[in-house]
Parts: structure tokens; C-alpha cells; sequence
């Protein structure tokens, strides 16, 4: 850790180390490994030649294991002859730089360093970090950064140094999964393809590593977005995941909802029931979005299906006032319009947008009336009269079948590049009995939109373009102009498999299978949407997170997908959809949950489910 670039120990948006450099008998290791070994640990290698008249091979190793929680383990392992007699010394700094200084290139200076504690302190305006090491070091030298040891190894031993490093007088950091018990159950895949089991496997790793837990309310619990760029609740992205982890159980959904619940808006102004969030960059043809929009219409959403797979009648019943008032502000915002507008200056009427308000009418709709409250009948009519308009005004006809529009400006004027967030129109949602919502396409429409999916303008082999490569802006690396983005692409296969499109949902699910493979299973936020080749990787993306909560959530839906499991736990039956062209061969599940109960399913080569495991008295629908 050189202190270049992103590099350094986060804790709350703030590095707290950048520099830690390792010496042994004053020079520094040769690297032959670094390797993520978890979601929070990576292991480094090193060797040194330290024996005189030895030969070419190196007699000591030297391992670094470095953990998310701050701490770092150096361990010394001699295969010298003889003893010997090592001096260590490792080098400390900080800058103390938030992390949107550190990614728009604005650190500062490492700050100068202070004796602590068995270590080493430093200071600025913001706060103070330290480090301290067990052993403690035989010497300290603030002036550089220093902390010296000095080991004697016999013949085949070992000696190692523990290095803690956190901001004063905070606590050490535990992931919820390991200090508790964590809401996720932990499934398996088995199948043809060789890449399933470690996706499910990896991805829940990464999904246990990112779970937070608000302090206020400790059994609630809920996913950071991501690291390095967003450890903390970003509430579009938790929801997205948490609905995403639904095979998974239901009590991550519930704590992410209860969280969301206490930022709710008060009061009675135009914002009223609106989750906040932050804003979201669009790319170059529209202005940034509202994620507090996204999310305010995710939350009725994931309740809906939340009770869909077993959320108990009491928890739904708790939370059913925030979703209401969700829906009143949905309601309230469109008034007497056809479309939910941008609540910012400019006020497009984005695409998704209208996508996510009509499945939150839809399945808000649903809830309330199961639950007895009133307002389901006119949330279904505005998404009757939003259906009709939307396949008017946001469709443009041309040479190639028409598409759907990203986007409609103050003006009328339509905004004609298509990108991956028209997935969303294929993302209808869970209703009773196991039926999809309607979508806000027709069936003609549907089809063409399936075709443009499958064109290699936007499947690059890897999976979906967030830009069509032949749209004006694409960009490879384009984070909303042209990268790949996991979430969107594994929303694309559900969306296509659902509406009986194998063939293109096939193509974009294998390729992300390729892709993770790459990535060692551990997928990334999003990489670059360079076209696929033989003998190609895809290339990752500097300012990915990694691991992801959306990229990690979307392993389960990718593959839960293949089965097509659609449960109805309130009304005690699930239906199977499973993909008849079984694209990945035989795949087992098992260790998923509907209903509160174990739940495990295979489909065979020709496509063909099997419910292997599943609660008492839950019936299999036709």
C-alpha cells in the first residue's frame, strides 16, 4: 500500500491510512501474489533472499493479510538453515482525505505523525487516526512514519506483527454476517455449468461482508451499496438488492424497509412520503436523477413481494403506512397528468421512471386491498390510463421496428438513444397466484425491445451496454454511457425469460457467467462494455465497486431465474416458469427459502422443474 491512487484503509468516507510499506533487512519483499481470498480479506506474498552463499531461492516468506475491519497481519516465515536475525520495519502514513477529494484528485499531503499508544497518531482539522501494533515496535520515528522491529526466527519459524489501524476513539468494525446471526440464508447452486456454484457462493460472501446494521435499531439490518465508493445506505440500491435476495428470505427486506421507513418524509408538502436519496448521474443526454424517486416507488414494491414470499402478516402490517404513504405521494405528484416527472429543475419524464411508478401502482394496489385499505382502485386506473399513453408517446417508430424512447423533455421532444434502463419496462413484478403485472408495452412493442436487447449494438458478449454502441456518446467505459452494468443486465434476463425471450436472456446470462469468471465469480459494479472476442476478458472499470450490493444480489436473481420461482406464500402455492431452453444445462438449488421454510429445486436439460424441498402444505401451481 503505496499510498497512490484510491489506495488506503476507508472507514466512514475517510481514509484513515494510505501508506503501509513493509522492509525486512532493509529491502522490500518481491510480490509473487496478491489474491482476494473473501469479500473483506486479501492476502499478499512476497520472498526475500536473506542468506548469504544460498543460491538463487528465497529462504524467507513474507505474507500480508489484510482485513476490512483495519487490521493487517505480517507474518515472517524463514526456511533458512540457520537462524536469523531479521529487521522489519514498516512505513505509516495518511492523509486523512475524504473520499471525494481522494477521486477527483484533491488529497493533500501525508500529515505529519505523533507517538501513540504503541504506535503511531495523526491529526487534522476532520479528526485523528492511529495505529497500533502488537508487538509493540522497539522503536518509533514519528518524523518518518516508522515502527521497527527486530525478530530472531530459528529454522523453520515464523514471527508476526498485528497492525490495527482505526480513527480515535471509534470502535472495531464487525460485519453483521460474522458478529450475528445474518438474514440471508445460505443457498447453493449445483449444475452443468461449472460457474454456478461459485457465483451463489461468492455472491453471498460479498452480501454478508456488505451488511450494515443501524445503530439505533440493531436488529435491523440492511446492505452498503459498495466498496470503496459507497460503504453506507444508499437507498435505491438497497432496495434493489434486498428484492433482488428475496429467494434468500425476507428479513433483509424487512430491516432495509424498517431503516427506509424512519427517513421517510413528514409532513404535508410535495415531498411528503418521499425516501431521500442522492442524486444519480445519467450520462450525456439527460440531467442527473432524483434516487430518492426510485426509491420511494422501490419501497410498496418490495413489500408487495416481500409478503409474495412469506414476509409474516405482522411485519407487513407494520410497514404498510410508509408504503402508503409512498403511494399517496405517487398519487399526489402526478395529480391529474398521465407521467411522474423529475421533481428537479428540467423535469424530464424519464422512461424508468415511469416504469417503477407503474409496477408500485400495480403491486401497491394489490397490498392494499389484501390488507384491507382503500385507494387500490384508483392507483390501477392511473396505471391503465399511464399504459395507454405511454405506448403513444414514448414509442418512435423508424426503419428498424421502432423503439422505446430513454426519455420525453419539458418540450415534447423525445431523447431516441437507448440504453439499459428500458429493463426496467420488462420488469413488471410479482402479483397473486404467481402472474406478472402487465407492462407498460404492448405485445408487438415488447418483442421489438427484445430483438434491440439481443442486437450486438447493446449485448457485448459480456452482458448489456448501459448505451447502444452505435448511439451518439457511447463510451466503453461510460458508467450510464455504454459500461456494463450487473444490476441492469441480470434485470434484463429475468425481464426477457418472463416474457418468453430465451434466446436473448440466454445470450446476456452466459455472457455475465463468462465475465465472472474473470473476476473470480467476485462481480463488479460494472465493467467496460468492450464487444466480446475470442481470447478476450472484460476490461473492469476504475471506479467500480467491488464487491457489490446490486452486482452480488443480481448472482441470485440471475440464477433463480432459470427456475422461475414465482410464490404466492399468502395464498400457500408457487408456481415454476422455468427457462425451457435450459441454457446453463441441469442446475440444482437448494437452501432457498418461501414461506419461511426451506425451499430447494432443480430443473433438468430439458427444462423441466422439480420442487425437491418446500414447506408443509405449499402447493405447486400449473
Amino acid at each position: 500500500m503505496t499510498g497512490c491512487g484510491l489506495e488506503g484503509f476507508y472507514r466512514a468516507g475517510r481514509r484513515v491510512l494510505s501508506r503501509c510499506q513493509v522492509r525486512v533487512a532493509g529491502r522490500e519483499p518481491v510480490a509473487v501474489q496478491a489474491r482476494t481470498t473473501a469479500a473483506d480479506h486479501v492476502r499478499f506474498v512476497g520472498t526475500l533472499r536473506v542468506s548469504p552463499g544460498t543460491g538463487p531461492d528465497p529462504d524467507v516468506v513474507v505474507e500480508r493479510t489484510r482485513h476490512a475491519d483495519g487490521t493487517e497481519r505480517i507474518t515472517l516465515h524463514s526456511a533458512a538453515p540457520r537462524p536469523l536475525r531479521l529487521p522489519v520495519e514498516v512505513a505509516l502514513g495518511t492523509d486523512l482525505a475524504d473520499l471525494g477529494a481522494i477521486a477527483s484528485g484533491r488529497a493533500g499531503p501525508e500529515l505529519p505523525a505523533s507517538v501513540h499508544d504503541s504506535g503511531l497518531r495523526w491529526s487534522c482539522a476532520d479528526g485523528s487516526a492511529s495505529v497500533t501494533a502488537d508487538p509493540p515496535p522497539a522503536d518509533a520515528l514519528a518524523s518518518a512514519g516508522l515502527l521497527r522491529w527486530e525478530f530472531h526466527l530459528p529454522p523453520g519459524g515464523t514471527a508476526s506483527v498485528e497492525l490495527r489501524v482505526r480513527p480515535d476513539g471509534a470502535g472495531p468494525v464487525r460485519s453483521v454476517g460474522r458478529a450475528a446471526t445474518s438474514p440471508l440464508a445460505c443457498a447453493r447452486a449445483t449444475g452443468d455449468h461449472a460457474g454456478v456454484k461459485a457465483l451463489l457462493h461468492t455472491g453471498g460472501e460479498d452480501l454478508q461482508a456488505l451488511l450494515l446494521r443501524d445503530p439505533a435499531h440493531p436488529t435491523d439490518t440492511y446492505l452498503a451499496a459498495g466498496a470503496p465508493w459507497r460503504c453506507g445506505l444508499a437507498p435505491a440500491e438497497a432496495l434493489a438488492a434486498a428484492r433482488m435476495t428475496l429467494p434468500l428470505g425476507t428479513r433483509l427486506a424487512a430491516g432495509t424497509l424498517r431503516t427506509l421507513a424512519r427517513t421517510q418524509l413528514p409532513g404535508t408538502g410535495s415531498q411528503s412520503g418521499m425516501i431521500p436519496g442522492p442524486r444519480r448521474d445519467a450520462g450525456a443526454h439527460l440531467p442527473p436523477g432524483c434516487t430518492g424517486t426510485e426509491a420511494t416507488l422501490l419501497f410498496p414494491t418490495l413489500l408487495a413481494e416481500a409478503r409474495r414470499w412469506g414476509l409474516p402478516h405482522h411485519e407487513t402490517e407494520e410497514l404498510l403506512p410508509a408504503a402508503e404513504r409512498c403511494l399517496a405521494w405517487l398519487r399526489t405528484t402526478v395529480g391529474d397528468g398521465a407521467y411522474l416527472c423529475d421533481p428537479q429543475p428540467g423535469r424530464p419524464v424519464r422512461c424508468e421512471t415511469q416504469a417503477h411508478a407503474h409496477r408500485a401502482a400495480l403491486l401497491g394496489a394489490e397490498l392494499l386491498d389484501a390488507c384491507g385499505r382503500p385507494g387500490g382502485t384508483e392507483l390501477r386506473q392511473w396505471a391503465r390510463e399511464l399504459r395507454t399513453a405511454f405506448r403513444a408517446d414514448f414509442w418512435i417508430e423508424d426503419r428498424g421496428g421502432g423503439r422505446p424512447a430513454t426519455a420525453r423533455a419539458p418540450d415534447g421532444r423525445l431523447v431516441p438513444q437507448l440504453g439499459a434502463t428500458a429493463v426496467h419496462l420488462l420488469d413488471t413484478g410479482l402479483l397473486g397466484g404467481g402472474e406478472l403485472a402487465p407492462g407498460l408495452l404492448d405485445r408487438v412493442q415488447t418483442e421489438q425491445l427484445a430483438r434491440l436487447f439481443g442486437s450486438p449494438a447493446l449485448d457485448s458478449g459480456w452482458g448489456l451496454r448501459g448505451l447502444g454502441a452505435k448511439e451518439a456518446g457511447y463510451n466503453s467505459f461510460g458508467h450510464r454511457a455504454g459500461a456494463v452494468r450487473v444490476h441492469e443486465t441480470a434485470v434484463a434476463v429475468a425481464g426477457l425469460a418472463a416474457v418468453g425471450y430465451e434466446k436473448e436472456a440466454g445470450s446476456l446470462l452466459r455472457g455475465v457467467l463468462a465475465a465472472a469468471e474473470t473476476f473470480g465469480h467476485r462481480l463488479p459494479e460494472m465493467y467496460a462494455g468492450e464487444q466480446r472476442t475470442d481470447g478476450s476478458a472484460p476490461l473492469p472499470h476504475p471506479a467500480a465497486c467491488r464487491p457489490s450490493a446490486t452486482a452480488a444480489a443480481a448472482g441470485v436473481l440471475l440464477l433463480t431465474t432459470l427456475a422461475g420461482i414465482r410464490p404466492d406464500a399468502p395464498a400457500g402455492t408457487v408456481t415454476l416458469r422455468p427457462m425451457r431452453s435450459a441454457p446453463l444445462g441441469e442446475i440444482s438449488l437448494t437452501g432457498l427459502r418461501v414461506a419461511g421454510s426451506p425451499f430447494s429445486v432443480r430443473v433438468s436439460r430439458l427444462g423441466l422443474a422439480m420442487v425437491e424441498e418446500a414447506a408443509d402444505g405449499l402447493q405447486l401451481r400449473a
